[in-house]
Order: C-alpha cells, then sequence, then structure tokens
C-alpha cells in the first residue's frame, strides 16, 4: 500500500462532479415518481363512469351537504394501468436504494481513505477503500467524518 499516490485536491473535485451528478439523479427519480403517480391517476380505471368513486349515500338535496354520518368521501379507484405502476416501482425499489447506496458508499470511502493517506495511516485508508467497495455503510458511516 505505500505505493499510493493521491491528490487531495482532485479527490475533491471529483466528489464536488458526484456530488452535482448525485444531486441531478435524485431531482429526476423525484421526477419520476412524480410522473408515475400522475400517470397512474391520470390512467382511469376499467369503471365506467361515476362508479369508479363513491359519492353521498342516500338523497341529498341540491346545494344542501350531506346529513350527519353521510360525509362524502371522494375516492379515486385505481385500475390495471395503476396498479402496475405501483408494482413496477415496487420491484424497483430495491435497485434505486442499491444505487443511491453505492453513491454514498464511494463519497464516504473516498473521503475517509484520503483523509487517512494525508495522515499517513495507510492502514486505516485501506479499510476505508474496502468498506466502501463492499458498500458497506454501516462501518463508512461510524468512522469520524462519515455523517457530514
Amino acid at each position: 500500500m505505500t505505493s499510493w499516490d493521491i491528490k487531495p485536491q482532485g479527490v475533491q473535485g471529483q466528489l464536488r462532479t458526484v456530488g452535482g451528478n448525485a444531486g441531478d439523479l435524485e431531482k429526476a427519480l423525484s421526477t419520476l415518481m412524480t410522473a408515475m403517480s400522475e400517470a397512474a391517476e391520470a390512467a382511469g380505471t376499467a369503471v365506467p363512469g361515476s362508479a369508479s368513486g363513491m359519492g353521498p349515500r342516500g338523497p341529498v338535496a341540491p346545494g344542501a351537504a350531506p346529513a350527519a354520518g353521510q360525509a362524502f368521501v371522494s375516492t379515486k379507484a385505481l385500475g390495471p394501468v395503476a396498479a402496475a405502476l405501483g408494482e413496477y416501482l415496487t420491484k424497483r425499489k430495491p435497485e434505486f436504494q442499491s444505487v443511491s447506496d453505492r453513491i454514498e458508499a464511494c463519497v464516504l470511502g473516498a473521503v475517509k481513505a484520503t483523509n487517512e493517506y494525508i495522515e499517513g495511516d495507510l492502514e486505516s485508508a485501506k479499510q476505508a477503500q474496502d468498506a466502501a467497495r463492499a458498500v458497506n455503510l454501516q462501518a463508512l458511516r461510524e468512522q469520524p467524518g462519515g455523517r457530514q
């Protein structure tokens, strides 16, 4: 391990780039979630007309509020498209989380390894590098400077 030649300023520059890209990815995922939700809502149902929602029960005079116990509850029924989109997101959630975990592990590992390198502790630097490679976020977070 004595052959390491790290340029801390270069690492810092790369981490800024990664941080910016991670922020862009977060925005893209947020946009995806919003778009999927809107698509699910707009897709409608297989139920025709007003049968897809619950209206007031019993007779209600025009312009009058429903009687006590007959609160108007409008719930949109979900159709097959909405169900499929929900299933897609449920199946992909672990993959999205894995991407997030790997980015965090890389950043924390690079910071920790570089700091240890600067201090001359190459064994600790190697441990941080190995933890990042193994996506061991708990080990990286517990080290000093892990959660800033």
